[in-house]
């Protein structure tokens, strides 16, 4: 068994949807090598950064992003396996860039919190505003009307909030 750090540059961009990481970016990566019966037993950390839009308001963002992955490359690998043992050397890049773009997410959030855009606007809303324009369902306009007055009832019967 071996364990090896490495610190690459991405040779291409690894995702092409709203999350990915660039051509160039650093990859650190932690390898452990072990020899096994079928080949070598590859488990990998990589560490790196990654850049996204957000799904729900569009603001570019950029944060630290880490996928663990293992792959088995055969000592007689079939015409059809490119993750085989060459001489003494094995290709960490296709199972890298796989991880990497399986691991990133669909529709990244720049906040988990994130209100998003305004549905008629277009324009940035805040959490306040995305509470307060949510519309009532006609259907339950009735009950909304008897909680705002339970809470008008509420507010005259507290002796500490006058």
């Amino acid at each position: 068994m071996r364990e090896r750090a490495r610190r690459l540059q991405a040779v291409e961009a690894f995702g092409e949807s709203l999350a990915t990481v660039r051509a160039g970016e650093d990859i650190d990566l932690d390898v452990r090598l072990e020899s096994v019966h079928e080949g070598i037993l590859v488990s990998a950390l990589a560490r790196t950064t990654m850049h996204a839009q957000c799904g729900r308001c569009l603001t570019e963002f950029s944060e630290p992003f880490e996928v663990e992955f293992q792959e088995l490359f055969a000592y007689t690998p079939s015409e059809a396996d490119e993750y085989g043992v060459h001489g003494d050397h094995v290709n960490l890049e296709p199972p890298l860039r796989d991880a990497v773009v399986l691991a990133l997410p669909f529709q990244p959030v720049c906040r988990p919190d994130c209100p998003g855009l305004d549905p008629e606007t277009g324009e940035l809303r805040d959490a306040r505003t995305a509470a307060e324009s949510v519309p009532v369902d006609p259907r339950w306009a009735a009950l909304a009307g008897l909680l705002a007055e339970e809470t008008d009832a509420d507010r005259k019967s507290d002796p500490e909030s006058k």
